[in-house]
């Protein structure tokens, strides 16, 4: 752990040997006003992978957010001011991501806000903790690694979601039910891959088993290249379900082999996979196919589904991404840093997961924000947050932090979807009887 969330060599340069980045130490804004806050804004900085493996992710969650922003906005934002997120590249990759902190943290931000991946926000963490005299925060990140959830770095950040650890434990918890027991692991070599594999694993003792096996690949992986030899290693293993934790791209390449060599037990996917992106990846091979790619495959999810109408806040968010389709999407420098090619165009999912996660991201944030006040200081937002009570966000359920354990997570109920008729739908509890081991 010391080793994974130690600053990179080239952070430390950048840190230390950059006098305009380690002397930001006053956290006072240009102007003598609030840090990220102007006269007509306030600034979240977030720092994500739009370029790269984890693009469709980072670019939806962004959507989502702008989704719940744009109408805040311009209905006259909180408090007069607007809510605006400043969006940088990293590609996926650690030492971006702590570059790009460092230059949202000069930028003078309110406060960090969706970033999106493990191994990327556990090395922005001790920066936070270095930092903590300005009283930056990250609000809502797209992982539920345990990293920023224990000492010391649990009192730097705020989560929306439930943890791996919950989803992975809920995925084992029900295939043990359906006597699954055999359950194989295909993760991403990484800091994120090892939490969810870890989440796999405590879940199965549990119940007195092990993991059965596992296969791993490279961060960055393709989806259109061949993951033949982590298929032959489930084939070898033949367990009777495998749990997923990794990128859209590399899961949907590792189903669509499995299913080419005829591995046939169930496949799940957690929340960071992406599922609707899965969907679509894995659909378009199913057209140039004519082969069944999408049938027993199951993801969990951290935040209810998008197709359940009954919720105040799906149709609260899905009319907003309609109406707001284009105004949306991220600038076109952020997304095509080398230009805009046929090949590199990005297709915008109409709804998703990931892009309702951050319209709830917003909405979360906002509801803090205005319970602060006509001039709301970076210094007392952590209270804000603390003390907001019970919320509900259109979820039928109350969010809270704070209270007597301290809380910093608002949600743990994990969600369920399969794949019917080509759409993402809800799984109930009494629907996985259908996949039981006879």
């Amino acid at each position: 752990m010391r080793q994974i969330l130690a600053l990179s060599f080239l952070a430390l340069v950048a840190f230390f040997g950059n006098p305009a980045l380690a002397q930001q130490g006053t956290g006072a804004p240009p102007g003598g006003g609030q840090p990220g806050v102007g006269q007509s804004e306030i600034r979240l900085g977030m720092s994500a992978d739009f370029s790269a493996s984890a693009r469709a992710l980072s670019i939806e969650l962004y959507r989502g957010a702008m989704a719940y922003l744009i109408p805040l906005n311009k209905a006259g934002g909180v408090n007069g001011r607007r809510v605006e997120i400043t969006a940088y590249d990293d590609k996926y990759q650690p030492d971006l991501a702590i570059q790009n902190t460092l230059r949202l943290m000069k930028d003078d931000v309110f406060a960090l806000f969706s970033y999106v991946g493990t191994p990327t926000m556990i090395r922005t963490l001790p920066l936070l903790r270095m930092r903590q005299a300005e009283h930056f925060l990250l609000f809502f990140p797209f992982t539920g690694a345990d990293a920023n959830r224990i000492p010391p770095y649990d009192k730097f950040t705020f989560n929306l979601r439930a943890s791996y650890d919950q989803e992975t434990a809920g995925l084992v918890d029900h295939f043990v039910a359906l006597h699954r027991t055999r359950i194989a692991v295909f993760y991403q070599a990484d800091a994120y891959g090892r939490a969810g594999w870890a989440g796999v694993r405590k879940a199965l003792a549990k119940h007195g088993r092990e993991i059965a096996g596992e296969a791993t690949y490279r961060r960055g992986s393709p989806f259109d290249q061949s993951y033949d030899p982590q298929v032959a290693i489930m084939e070898r293993l033949q367990p009777e379900a495998v749990i997923c934790v990794g990128t859209s791209p590399a899961c949907a390449g590792f189903v669509r082999d499995m299913r080419d060599r005829v591995v046939d037990c169930p496949i799940a996917t957690i929340s960071f996979v992406g599922a609707d992106i899965v969907l679509k990846l894995l659909s378009d091979a199913e057209r140039n196919s004519n082969k069944d790619y999408t049938s027993q495959l199951v993801s969990s999810q951290v935040v209810p589904s998008y197709q359940e109408d009954s919720l105040p806040v799906v149709h609260e968010y899905r009319e907003a991404m309609d109406r707001y389709r284009d105004a949306i999407m991220p600038p076109d420098s952020l997304i095509y840093p080398e230009g805009k090619t046929p090949e590199t165009e990005y297709a915008p999912l109409p709804y998703s997961f990931v892009s309702f996660e951050g319209y709830l991201n917003a909405k979360m944030f906002v509801a803090i924000l205005q319970r602060m006040g006509a001039n709301p200081r970076r210094s007392e937002l952590a209270q804000a947050a603390m003390t907001t009570g019970d919320f509900d966000l259109g979820l039928r359920q109350p969010l809270s932090f704070g209270g007597p354990t301290d809380r910093r997570q608002a949600l743990d109920k994990v969600y369920y979807a399969v794949i019917r008729g080509g759409q993402l739908m809800p799984l109930h509890d009494g629907e996985w009887e259908a996949w039981v081991k006879r």
